[in-house]
């Protein structure tokens, strides 16, 4: 299930928390090698089963997102199910959680009554708003956290409402790696100091952490960054250009460079006045035209291979199906077929980057509700099937 001889290896962690956010951080480290309890509530289990899209009845998000998992159903409405899962987390290296911070206290189960059974903890506890402050308690999801963050307000187009990002749990993406990465973090100052590690992560906290131009920008002079379309605010050309064929590629002039190079390709020299990149902002819309006009000219695969062969960044605006049959995709194994027992073979993205001491492993995709409640209790706490049978005639298992 896990890479037995990833860097991760002998890491155990109890992942308690429900959706995407803290879960994506987990899956991350799974596939490094991290062992993973996964706690879901018996009725239903984790509310990502129920999401699309799906092989008959069956999510795939759910297979994709919670591979690499053992699934226990544990009750933590239920005091003796609040009791199993402290035991359970006096075996583990990490905690997550995404409850109100309310809810955690009212369950006995936030991270001061939690250290109190293991003194190495560290738990990440993933929240709309974050632990402290006015909004502690407020309920929010990645789209809240899009709009508070002030992503929406800068999506879509001049004069026009603002627009949701394409992906509607890119809030999620992006706290689950932060998470990933801040659990990395907190693991070695435990093993620093040998003191327990408490992580309070908001999910807006991590899109104004990546959206590193506003702040200063309204700092500077109070200027407000608003909708600009698919242009670039910060440099020109920069953006979405159509082709000849009705597909459109995304060209960036980075730098001053890539300017003058894109300026001889094109052939037109009066873009050579407009020789500063400030200078160009302000004139965006004759330069950005112009570039348009030229795109227009030629057919979606004749361009690219135009500006590759002139050393200009020309990237494709691609569908799914386009990434599917990529053959640079296809080269670098950046998606893989998995086999479950559920779905036959499900395909997805593969673990990004390569090493050179170690890699990422996918062992098995999303398990069913409750399929390793039995072993964990027996091999981690030492249960008998006497007492196992107890907990799951009372509703706490």
């Amino acid at each position: 299930m896990t890479a037995p001889d990833g860097p991760l290896a002998g890491v155990r962690i109890l992942d308690a928390a429900s959706l995407l956010a803290a879960p994506t951080s987990v899956t991350l480290l799974a596939e490094y090698g991290a062992e993973v309890i996964k706690i879901e509530q018996p009725d239903g289990g984790d509310t990502m089963r129920r999401y699309p899209p799906f092989h008959d009845d069956v999510s795939l998000l759910w297979k994709v997102i919670a591979r690499d998992r053992k699934s226990v159903t544990l009750n933590l409405r239920r005091p003796q199910g609040r009791e199993v899962f402290r035991q359970l987390v006096a075996n583990c290296d990490v905690v997550t959680l995404n409850n109100r911070p309310e809810t955690l206290t009212k369950w006995g189960i936030d991270f001061d009554d939690l250290v109190k059974v293991n003194p190495r903890l560290v738990m990440l506890h993933v929240s709309a708003y974050g632990r402290t402050g006015p909004y502690a308690n407020r309920p929010g999801f990645a789209r809240v956290a899009e709009a508070f963050a002030g992503l929406t307000h800068r999506t879509g187009f001049a004069g026009e409402e603002p627009a949701q990002s394409g992906y509607p749990m890119l809030g999620d993406g992006v706290t689950g790696l932060y998470g990933a990465f801040a659990i990395l973090l907190a693991l070695r100052q435990r093993d620093r100091t040998q003191q327990p590690q408490l992580i309070d992560l908001g999910l807006y906290e991590t899109f104004l952490r990546l959206i590193e131009d506003q702040i200063p920008a309204y700092g500077e002079d109070r200027s407000v960054m608003s909708r600009i379309g698919n242009s670039n605010p910060l440099i020109c050309p920069n953006g979405l250009f159509p082709t000849r064929d009705g597909r459109y590629v995304s060209i960036p002039a980075s730098t001053e460079a890539l300017w003058r190079r894109l300026v001889r390709l094109m052939g037109d020299d009066s873009l050579l006045a407009y020789d500063s990149n400030p200078l160009r902002i302000r004139h965006r819309d004759l330069i950005e035209g112009k570039v348009a006009a030229w795109t227009q000219s030629h057919d979606f695969r004749d361009l690219l291979q135009i500006c590759a062969d002139a050393g200009i960044a020309c990237g494709p605006v691609y569908s799914v199906e386009d990434i599917v049959q990529d053959p640079h995709i296809q080269a670098r194994g950046s998606i893989v077929e998995v086999e479950d027992e559920d779905c036959g073979k499900v395909m997805l993205a593969s673990p990004a980057g390569r090493f050179s001491g170690f890699e990422a492993q996918i062992g098995t995709l999303g398990p069913r509700l409750g399929a390793h409640t039995d072993e964990v209790l027996r091999e981690v706490l030492g249960y008998g099937p006497d007492k196992i049978a107890l907990l799951r005639d009372a509703g706490d298992i």
